[in-house]
């Protein structure tokens, strides 16, 4: 009889490379009870994505099985159809409505000035000097707002990073949510101050289209700012730590037409976002595991985009691979709110990686922040030196 699999996602063999331990746990438990987190973990294709797309049997809202939702936690993510559908649209077509190719071609000038500025250093830290910066300019320049100082905003955002992972450390809530607050207060002054050019002036001026309470919009700019520049941090590091150990890849897309798919399958391979919770609405049965009603479920996504009934050879990076409906930014009505300036972003670093006269190399170890819901990069050891 074999023994069941213990998941440690803080463990540090988990946060160096999880992705053994998923494949285990695909063929031997692909659906089980987690004590400390108190969910259900489901790890394969089919059932991650089934969850996500059924909002009527599993809910993102958990005040639809009797939870409270304080207010500066309500925003489009604690929100499920019909009632998000105005909102969720607002922020959409507002992200989609801006010049994002301009965005992106000033982000690959930014790149190119940082490496400059580099090029002769014995090593530099990718994530500080790269990632970060080129991260919080564009998403500021997308929104509209003053570009936040930025260590300070670090700060913010890895506290709710590590607030993401209460249900393995509940210590990470209290300051978590502070943080939150905090930066709600700087929303709040931008929707005050702040007229500059970008998604923030258009969701202002159509804030009414959205049905909610205006503390609604708010939050979610705040959501969407945040998980711009949360996001964009953790994949820049993951994206140039798979091309650095992994040269080929970099080297195929100097055909151009890889970009679109090759971001995609970086993504797949190793993104930043491992798992979100869904909460059960009735009873149900999933792989002849009973769930019953307000029961936890947490979709193992990263784990689910190495699943090899729906990617063949998933632990190869193949940037045409085709098809390649993975779960990196999530899948139904709670998807990425700006999945397509995402693709664009982290195609200008690669971009500017291409560009450059001389080749990126490790200078050193990498180290991961231990975060298991954001899977991230804390330093990346690099050098232009030859």
């Amino acid at each position: 009889m074999a023994f069941p699999l213990q998941y440690d996602p803080l463990s540090p063999e988990a946060l160096a490379d999880p992705y053994p331990l998923y494949a285990k746990l695909r063929e031997r438990q692909p659906i089980f009870w987690h004590d400390q987190m108190q969910s259900w973990v489901v790890t394969r294709y089919r059932d991650c994505r089934e969850v996500l797309r059924n909002n009527e049997l599993f809910a993102r809202d958990g005040r639809r099985v009797g939870q409270e939702v304080p207010e500066f936690q309500q925003s489009v993510q604690t929100l499920d159809p019909p009632t998000q559908q105005p909102l969720r649209s607002l922020f959409v077509n507002t992200l989609h409505a801006q010049d994002t190719a301009s965005i992106g071609n000033r982000a690959r000038r930014q790149v190119a000035r940082i490496f400059e500025r580099n090029l002769d250093k014995e090593q530099f830290d990718w994530m500080l000097e790269v990632a970060a910066p080129v991260s919080l300019s564009i998403t500021a320049e997308l929104m509209g707002v003053e570009e936040p100082e930025l260590r300070p905003y670090v700060a913010v955002s890895e506290a709710l990073a590590y607030r993401m992972d209460a249900g393995l450390r509940p210590q990470a809530a209290p300051p978590g949510d502070e943080a939150r607050k905090k930066f709600n207060a700087i929303v709040d002054s931008w929707f005050e101050t702040q007229d500059r050019p970008g998604a923030l002036k258009a969701i202002r001026a159509e804030a009414d289209r959205a049905r909610v309470p205006d503390h609604y919009v708010r939050n979610t700019t705040a959501v969407t700012f945040n998980a711009s520049f949360g996001t964009l941090y953790a994949t820049a590091g993951n994206v140039a730590l798979a091309l650095l150990q992994h040269p080929h890849a970099l080297a195929q897309f100097q055909d151009e037409s890889m970009l679109a798919p090759g971001v995609h399958e970086l993504i797949r391979f190793d993104g930043p976002a491992q798992g979100t919770s869904r909460f059960s609405m009735r009873r149900t049965v999933l792989q002849n595991q009973v769930i019953e009603p307000g029961q936890t479920v947490l979709t193992l996504t990263a784990a689910a985009n190495r699943d090899p009934e729906q990617f063949p050879t998933p632990d190869q990076i193949i940037l045409d691979r085709k098809p390649n409906q993975h779960l990196g930014f999530g899948w139904g009505p709670h998807a990425c709110l700006g999945q397509m300036f995402g693709e664009l972003a982290i195609g200008a670093l690669v971009a500017g990686l291409l560009e450059f006269p001389r080749p990126l190399r490790l200078a050193g170890d990498p180290t991961r922040r231990s975060t298991a819901t954001v899977r991230c990069l804390a330093a990346l050891p690099v050098t232009f030196r030859q």
